[in-house]
This record gives C-alpha cells, structure tokens and sequence, in this order.
C-alpha cells in the first residue's frame, strides 16, 4: 500500500529537509560540529542528533537510558529533559558517527515511510510519552526538522529553502498556535482583531479577531481599524515564533501599529515552541 494522501505532504516535506541537513553537515570538519545554532543550548552536533533521535523514536525504537548532567541550563522544564536525552547521550560522537547515523536513520525512515499503511487517525508514541495520531506526528517532524535545517543553515552561513515544503508546513503550524498567542497569552481586548502582513519568501496576511467571550479564532480576511498591526519578513516571523531571537534583537525588522502594549505583550508572548 501507499502512503495516505493525507500524509504524503508531510513526508515530502521531511524528506526535503533531513536531505538537505545530510548535504549540510555530510563533509563538515570535526571543529565545526561545535557551531553554536540559535536553538538555545544546541551546537550543530546537538540539533543532528536530536534529529536522529526523534526519527529513530518515529521508528519505534526505545529511548537511551541515560542520567543528564545537572549542569545544563537550557534544560528548565521536562518537555526539555526529554529532548536532551537524545542530544546529550550523543554529545561527544565524532563527526564521521554523527554522519554514518544520520544516513543509517534517514534509510530506515525512508523505508518506513514507503510501506507505512496506517490511518492518519491511528496512534503512536508522541512527545514525552503522550499518545498523537500519525498525522500529527508526521506534520510534528515536518515542522521540527526544518525548523532545525534553518538552524544549522544559520550557524553554517548557508542561507537556503526559506520557502521549501517544510516552511509552508511551519507557516501553518505557527499561525494554528496564534490564536492562544493574542487572545489568551497576550489577553487582547474582546471584540477586537489584530492583523499580520508576513512579507518574503512566504508571504501571508491573518487577522486573529478576539469575540466578546475572549477567544481568538484565525481568519484570512483583512480587518478595518485594528486594535494592532505588525508587519514583519518571514523568516523574523517564525525565528520570533520558535524562540530563536528576542524581540529586542529584531526590533528594526517588526513595524507594529496600535495599542503599544498590546503589541509589546503580543511580542513577549510570541514564541510557542516549548
């Protein structure tokens, strides 16, 4: 059987970005395997390995038994400790292990995907132990691993794949969680809209309205007088939503117009990757 055309996008995705990460880090000396990326805490070693670890739990494989040091302070919360567990256990692999597992899980995975005939609906292991359906999973590892391929293409100084499936795959990841990020998060006003003018290699505008119960609800339809605005680049945009910069740091790149503090609590509140 053939893989669900449901889930076929996100394995197109997944396979265009671990590609390109295998191209990335394929002939990179050893020294630079300790490139700092703007995923807190990780090198270009950490992110390749805990890309090898969530694709070999995808697999069904079971996860290392390992104690992490008490000293790693990017590490504050148990979504994180379980994230570690596959960086840390691999953190003193040498380039030529780190590149021989990667092609040996991204081979694995490929085969799995090509005989995969489950139901997008069917569970399987997510994230710290909780039960997803496939779809879920595989829309998870399309987001993930290009969001990571964007961070070893900054620590590298190679730019690239900007607009690739994985980042309209990101794009719509991000804007499901925005509704949470102005209604609740941020506690914009009741009955009012916030809009997003996103410009660059993926472009879109959303207007998030708030109704007079407080929920956000995401709409592609622009909104007259807003209560705030903000028009920003792509690729501000999902580096702001996945906690790779502060607002501080790209305060020239973001325009906002409106509430000041709304736009100022909607920017603190902006990051939803945990």
């Amino acid at each position: 059987m053939s893989l669900h055309p449901t889930l076929q996008p996100y394995a197109d995705a997944w396979t265009h970005s671990v590609e390109a990460i295998s191209e990335l880090v394929g002939k990179l000396p050893e020294g630079e395997w300790n490139r700092r990326t703007p995923c807190p805490g990780w090198s270009v070693r950490d992110v390749v390995s805990h890309v090898i670890g969530l694709d070999c739990e995808m697999l069904g494989d079971p996860r290392p038994i390992h104690t992490l040091p008490r000293d790693l302070f990017h590490v504050t919360n148990e979504h994180q400790r379980y994230m570690e567990m596959q960086v840390d256990v691999r953190r003193h692999h040498t380039a030529p292990e780190m590149t021989s597992e990667l092609e040996y899980t991204v081979i694995r995975r490929n085969r799995q995907l090509r005989n995969e005939s489950r139901d997008p609906g069917h569970k399987v292991r997510g994230y710290v132990g909780a039960e997803v359906t496939l779809e879920q999973a595989m829309r998870n590892r399309a987001f993930d691993v290009w969001v990571h391929e964007q961070d070893l293409r900054t620590a590298l100084g190679r730019p690239g794949n900007l607009d690739s499936p994985g980042a309209h795959i990101t794009r719509d990841v991000l804007l499901d969680a925005l509704p949470k990020v102005v209604a609740k998060d941020a506690n914009a006003p009741r009955s009012s809209a916030i809009v997003f003018d996103v410009h660059g290699p993926v472009e879109f505008l959303r207007t998030i309205r708030v109704d007079i119960q407080g929920r956000g609800t995401l709409e592609t339809a622009p909104a007259l007088g807003p209560a705030a605005s903000f028009a920003l680049d792509w690729e501000t945009y999902f580096r702001l939503a996945c906690g790779r910069v502060s607002p501080e740091a790209v305060v020239d790149r973001v325009k906002t117009e409106g509430d000041p503090d709304l736009t100022a609590a909607i920017l603190r509140n902006f990051t939803v990757t945990p």
